[in-house]
Formats: structure tokens, sequence, C-alpha cells
């Protein structure tokens, strides 16, 4: 045995002593009273003892031989108490499999024997060459015997339980087998052995960390083999496959074509490296080797984790530059049948299923699937396979053009609690196939879950409309109050004309109301216009007593209005405050008699200017004032919309003011409007 090769055995089998000897000490510190975890624990020390001896002594020590025989014994031992004390011992009687361990225990007897006496003798004697024959048959046999008790009781395992078992199981089947090969090539080839005695401490260090998931309570059963694992692991060893066969072919032609033989390997070479790369990356045998895959190599077709992550990715893909959700949609359903194109249907006003987008379809806009066969696939709920539609095996009406397409494949309806909202045409996958009972009921569970994100985009597309008309409504709610206010302005004004229409100065203000009146109406069509948001300007500081005097003139044409008192300035918006106002002198002229006034008195504090509108009309009760007044579409008046107190409120908060209300039913209210001061920095300039 070379350096390099003695190297390997000694440092792998050492390898394998620290990681059986760690396995076992860890089983041993659980104080489990079981006998199982003991005797697996005591197994697995034996092992690591075994491995150690090896390490330091090579296996043409002695004890090398002895040491895997109690190796094998301990986990022979393992093996039938997990047989009589298992769930197969409970179900049945173990007698005539008893009877094979007890052979193969006096196997493991014999070879002991066996190798005590050969080591004794003479190397060159005959009866020696005939013991140390006689020691590797019984190898031979024990591994065998090994091997068929490990499988007698993995299959006679409960298939439900077997995922506890497996891993234990198949790594001591990996190392009987491996025993078993290695003692088979030392009987008939001795000389090339070596190799194989090197690499047993690799493999069995391999071996101990398997074992230890498989001793993990629970973790042996969520293993499962990889998809992606294996296409990629099965596609290296076709590779390999590819590059064995283009050597035997080298060979072949080395032997048959003589002089000619370098021209034709050039040429074979360039066919078969064509070949390869133009047949390799097409998406027909792409799909035909993941189908054969999954077809022979899994239980079911689909790896149910992927897909979902790869549909729930697909459809929920951020970004301003993903496409739109009815696209990736289709595409995400598609994907998880390798289907090469989707077409998407949404029902229409009319109860059928109109075109509303497609991935990779192309085509003229097809015509809508009428409303009768709409509410037979909303009752049913079933995968369209258009393949039997096409061989007359159903009789639903389906549009001309899909039963005629060569492209579809599957019709899948979107149902969301119980209503069809739509449905996804798939086209036919590169490698042509009948859908089956898995494709129904994954493309059923991926129809519901697309039926959801469509509707919540519907509904959030309803939800924006509707909020659109809201805002609208509350703006033309807020346009209505204030028409009311100047048409009440107006009848009063053409009331008076005719008592004093022949007085010059009367005629003055009529004009300047009516100027007045056509302004604010302007101002109101473009408060009533979509592109106006209604956002109030930053504020800024404002004289409250010019404000006041000026609505004072304007309002006191029609109504007598006193203005008192005066206030440092005002940090607010000037619109915003003339307009709380207004609403609010209106309300008081309105709850007023013709010849009570309207007084408007102004004060401050340390830090509000405040405005007082007292009426002495009708007043208001507290009750009403509780629940009603602020509230939007409640009035006290007839003909009232409710809107002037809540429009004030609202405006004056969104200044960082309030309004409070005080009122009496017979002696007439208060409204007092309190404004934040402006900085004493903005007066000293505006002063200045």
């Amino acid at each position: 045995m070379g350096a390099l090769l003695q190297f390997v055995g000694d440092w792998g089998h050492a390898l394998a002593a620290v990681l059986f000897a760690a396995l076992g000490i860890f089983l041993l510190r659980r104080r489990d009273e079981a006998p199982e975890p003991r005797l697996l624990a005591a197994a697995l020390l034996l092992t690591s003892c075994w491995a150690l001896y090896v390490s330091f002594g090579g296996v043409s020590k002695p004890l090398s031989g002895i040491g895997e025989s109690i190796r094998n014994a301990a986990w022979l031992l393992v093996l039938f108490v997990m047989l009589r004390r298992g769930p197969v011992g409970r179900s049945g009687t173990t007698l005539a499999v008893g009877a094979v361990y007890v052979a193969v225990a006096g196997l493991i007897l014999l070879q002991t024997f066996t190798d005590l006496v050969w080591r004794q003798l003479s190397p060159d004697s005959d009866l020696h060459r005939a013991l140390l024959t006689c020691s590797l048959i019984l190898r031979m046999m024990t591994a065998i015997g090994s091997l068929l008790l490990a499988h007698h009781l993995y299959t006679a395992w409960p298939s439900r339980e077997r995922g506890g078992v497996a891993l234990l199981l198949g790594s001591l089947a990996a190392m009987w087998t491996y025993d078993l090969n290695l003692y088979a090539i030392c009987y008939f080839a001795p000389n090339r052995v070596n190799e194989l005695y090197a690499l047993r401490g690799l493999l069995m260090a391999l071996v101990a960390p398997v074992i230890a998931v498989g001793l993990r309570k629970g973790m042996s059963g969520r293993l499962q083999l990889s998809r992606v694992i294996t296409f990629q692991s099965l596609s290296i060893v076709a590779v390999g496959l590819y590059v064995a066969v283009l050597t035997a072919a080298a060979v072949l032609i080395e032997l048959i074509a003589g002089p000619y033989a370098r021209l034709v390997e050039i040429a074979a070479v360039f066919f078969m490296a064509v070949t390869a790369l133009v047949l390799l990356p097409s998406p027909r045998i792409r799909a035909l080797w993941k189908v054969q895959v999954a077809k022979h190599f899994f239980q079911h077709r689909y790896d149910y984790r992927t897909e979902w992550m790869r549909f729930g990715e697909t459809i929920g893909r951020p970004g301003d530059d993903a496409a739109p959700l009815g696209e990736r949609v289709a595409k995400a359903v598609a994907d998880i049948t390798d289907s090469s194109g989707a077409m998407l249907l949404l029902r229409d006003d009319r109860g059928g299923l109109a075109f509303e987008t497609h991935w990779n379809w192309s085509g003229d806009v097809p015509e809508p699937v009428s409303p009768a066969t709409v509410q037979r696939l909303e009752k049913s709920g079933w995968i369209v396979d258009l393949a039997r539609l096409k061989g007359g095996e159903s009789a639903l009406d389906l549009p001309g053009w899909m039963l005629e397409d060569r492209r579809a494949w599957a019709l899948v309806p979107l149902i969301h609690y119980g209503r069809l909202i739509g449905a996804i045409l798939l086209a036919r996958p590169p490698v042509d196939r009948r859908l089956d009972w898995e494709d129904f009921d994954m493309l059923r569970a991926a129809g519901r879950q697309a039926a959801t994100h469509i509707s919540e985009a519907q509904g959030q597309q309803a939800l924006d409309d509707a909020q659109r008309f809201d805002e609208f409504n509350r703006r033309f709610a807020f346009i209505a109050h204030d028409i009311k206010n100047l048409v009440s302005q107006l009848s009063l004004l053409s009331r008076n004309a005719e008592r004093h229409a022949d007085n010059p100065e009367f005629r003055a203000d009529m004009v300047l109301t009516l100027k007045e009146s056509v302004g604010k109406m302007n101002d109101m069509l473009a408060r009533l216009s979509q592109h106006n948001k209604g956002r109030p300007e930053e504020p800024r500081p404002m004289q409250m007593r010019d404000l006041l005097d000026h609505l004072a003139n304007v309002r006191g044409r029609l109504h007598p209005i006193h203005v008192t008192g005066a206030a440092p300035p005002t940090l607010a918006d000037p619109a915003r405050v003339e307009q709380i106002i207004a609403h609010l002198i209106q309300n008081a002229i309105d709850a007023s008699p013709a010849d009570s006034p309207v007084e408007l008195r102004l004060s401050a504090d340390k830090t509000d200017a405040i405005v007082d509108i007292v009426d002495w009309g009708r007043g208001m009760s507290a009750e009403y004032i509780r629940r009603d007044l602020f509230k939007p579409f409640s009035s006290s008046k007839a003909g009232g919309f409710g809107l002037g107190a809540f429009e004030a409120r609202t405006l004056a908060e969104a200044m960082g003011g309030r309004i409070a209300v005080e009122s009496k039913p017979g002696a007439g209210s208060r409204f007092t409007l309190r404004l934040p001061l402006a900085p004493q920095t903005d007066r000293k300039e505006r002063a200045a």
C-alpha cells in the first residue's frame, strides 16, 4: 500500500472513530432508560473502537478482524432488539427470523475462531491458505446475512413509521454492502484490494452523520430527496455516460478505421458535439427529461413546496417594471404544468368570459364564452380537459375557436367563494401528455389561489373608484352648501331690490354683492374639479380684524353685523379662515330675527386668537350640540345640508385650531373659533 493510501486509510478510520464515539456518548448522556438507546450507544462505541484500532494498527493486525466481528455482532443485536420490541414483534411471531439471527451469529463465532487459528499457522502451509479462504467466505456470508436481516426489518416495519428507521438501516446496509464487495474482490483479486481497505474509513466517516440524522427525533421523516439535486445529479451522470460513449467510440474507431482513424474520430466528435449543442438546450428535451425523472424517481409529479413558492413569487413580483397582475397570474398557473402559454378570461357584464390578457399567446382577440357555459363551469368547478372535449367525451358548449386551436390544452376555472370570476386557458406543454388526477388537484388549488388575487385586485380597484366618487361627492356636498348660502343671499337681495331699487347706494351695494357672488361661484366650480384637491395654503401671519371688517361690510348689506375687539396677528390660511367665519356668520343670520344683529367679538389669550360669533336667535339644545351639530348631513334648519358646522370644524382643526359652542334654546348661540397666534418674530416683522 502506497504512502497516500496509507494516509487516507489511517486518517479516514480515525475520523470515523471520532464521529462514532461522539454519537455514542451523546446517546449515553440522554439517560434514556429504554434498552434500545443503550444498545445502540454500545454498538456505536464498539464501532468507534474498531475504527480507532484500524487507524493505529492497520487491517493486518490480529485484532482488526476480531474487532470487526464484535462490531457486526453488536449491530445485529441492535436489529434483533428492534425486531422484538418494535412494531414488528408486537404484530406477530418472529421465530423464523430469529433462527436467521442465530445462524448469522454462528457465522460470526466461526469466523472469529477461524481468524484466531490461521494467524497461528505458517503462511506457507496449505492449512493457513485454506483457513484464510474460509475466513473470507465466512465474512461474505456474514455480510449477506446481515443485509438480509436489515432488509427484512425495513420491509416488515409499518410503512407509516419507516421514516424513523430508514436512515439507520440504510447506513448499516451501506456498511455491509461495502464489506461484501471488499471481501469478494479480496477473494478473486487479492492484489487489488488495498484501495478498498483504505477507502473503507472514509465510508464509515460518511455513515456516522447519516445515522446521527436518523436518530434525531422527527428529522428522518422530514428529509426528502431534492428534485433539483436529483435532476442535476442525473444530468451529470448523463454527461459522464456521454463522455464514456465518446471514449469507447474513439477506441473502437482506432481498432477498425486503421490509417483513417484520426479523420473519422474528428468527424465523429464534431457530429456528436454539434448534436448535443442543438438538442440539449431544446425546451422539449428538457421537459421530457424532467418528466422522466419525476416519473421514475418520485412518487408525485410535482414538488408542491417548490411550485407554491414559485407561484407566489411570480404573482407577487414587486417593482415598477413588473408585468400587470393578469399576465403574472396567467404565467404563474402556466409554469406549474410547463405550459408554453396562457390566456386569462374574466367575467364580463353579461355574465360571460371575455378576453382580458395573455402570456406568450399570440393571435386575435377571441369571442367570449357564453353565460350558460360559465354557469356550468361555476357549478361544477372542474378542470376542462380540451383533448377529451375534442374527442366528444363531453357536451360542454365552448366557443369554436377554443376547440379548434391546437394550442389549447386545459381550461382552469377561477372560483372565489363559489363564484366564477374568470378562467385560464393553458397551452400544451412541450411534451404533450394527458391530464391526470394530480394535474387536476394542482390546477384546482392554483385556480382558487389565482382567483383570490384577482378578486382582491378587483375589490381594490372598486374601492379606489368608490373613494374617488366619495371625494367628488364630498366636494359637491360642500359646494351645494355654499350654493345654498349664495341663493339665500341673492334671494334676500332680490326682495330688498323691490323696495330700494331707486336708492343709488343700494344699487351700488347690489352690484358689488353680485360680483362677489359670481366670484364665489367660479371658486366653487374650481373646487369641484377633479384636478383641485382642496389643499390649504401654507399658514401665514394675518390680521383677523381686517378679515372680520371685510365680512361685516359684505354681509352687513343683508343683515346687521357688529365687529368689536382686536388681536395680534394669527398664523392661518386667510382663505380657509374666511370660509370658516362665513359659514358661522351665515348660520347666525339664518337663526336670527331680521332686526337682531350678529356680533363678531375678537380677542386673544397667550396662545390663540379668539373670534366669537354671537346671535340671539332660536338656539340649540345641549343634546343636539353633542350628538348632531358637527355631523355631516344633520341640520336643524328646514332644507339644510348640515355641512356648514362640519366643514368649519374640519378646516379649523386642519390649521391647528378648534371650535366650541355655547347655546340655549330661545336664547341664541355663541360659536368660538380659536386659532394659534403667529410667533413673536413674525409679528415684529409684520409690524416693521
